[in-house]
């Protein structure tokens, strides 16, 4: 037996003979199984999840269809007061349905089933689009909406309502925390990400508000899973806290990135790339 064979032997015989040892590879099992278990309920939370988003939706619908036919007086006219009740009722099912969405949304994502299907499309088209969905709550709060687009912007080969998605959510969020009489805009311009130098050539998409703005120490809290800034029961703001999360899902999908630049009292920009040339 030469001296490397007999070091060998006596390391392996002290690892079996030293209960120390024993103990802490005991532990490195019982980590492993409890691991192997969480990572098991963590994937039936999320199935459960999509599956219970998936099945809200279908009745919530309902809800909502019903109601308008009420209040386009199909059934037969309705007072002022039952009118108003009606559309009480449209307007909480149809925020119930896009929470019902993002955790749909959301639960699909953490379960890898989100896809990209790209299409051709030019980016200004959608910013109209976006902006033409919300124009009834900007008219409630009086809030003046710009769109520009750069000319040199070129036509983007990426997934339409994923897009649409990003930009409709960031677009509500700049109206809800702006206040009334205030201002939003979107831009898209060619550009990148902050740091970025290398990277493919990218579109960038702002969304801008004159609201209260956002605490630098917050910028990361904010794309965080179920995180707010204000959790309190008496938040004057309310949601999953999912919302920009499938944002960062949805522009990470597309191979670009999305960030905030924001200070309290200084409204907040949010920025989002889209890569001309999609990854495979």
């Amino acid at each position: 037996m030469n001296r490397l064979d007999a070091r060998t032997e006596a390391l392996t015989s002290v690892s079996t003979s030293d209960p120390r040892i024993s103990a802490l590879e005991n532990q490195l099992k019982e980590a492993a199984v409890e691991i192997a278990e969480l990572r098991a309920r963590d994937a039936l939370k999320t199935q459960f999840l999509a599956n219970i988003s998936h099945d809200l939706r279908t009745p919530l619908t309902a809800v909502i269809t019903h109601a308008e036919i009420l209040r386009d007086g199909i059934l037969g006219e309705l007072s002022p007061r039952q009118m108003e009740s009606v559309r009480g009722i449209i307007s909480g099912g149809r925020q119930l349905l896009n929470q019902v969405g993002e955790i749909l949304a959301y639960a699909r994502g953490a379960a890898n089933q989100l896809t990209v299907v790209p299409s051709r499309f030019a980016m200004r088209d959608v910013l109209e689009q976006v902006s033409g969905l919300n124009e009834s709550l900007l008219k409630k709060k009086r809030i003046a909406l710009t769109v520009e687009a750069d000319d040199g912007v070129p036509v983007v080969d990426a997934d339409r309502e994923k897009i649409a998605h990003v930009i409709g959510n960031l677009l509500g969020n700049a109206i809800e925390f702006t206040p009334p009489e205030g201002r939003v805009w979107l831009r898209a311009r060619r550009g990148s990400a902050p740091g970025v130098t290398d990277g493919p050539e990218s579109i960038v998409v702002e969304v801008g508000d004159s609201g209260p703005g956002i605490a630098p120490e917050h910028h990361d809290l904010i794309f965080r899973e179920f995180a707010q800034v204000d959790s309190t029961p008496s938040r004057q703001h309310h949601g999953t806290g999912l919302g920009l999360t499938i944002a960062r899902k949805l522009v990470e999908l597309h191979g670009g990135k999305i960030w905030v630049e924001s200070e309290l009292g200084q409204g907040s920009r949010f920025f989002f790339t889209v890569p001309l040339r999609q990854p495979d």
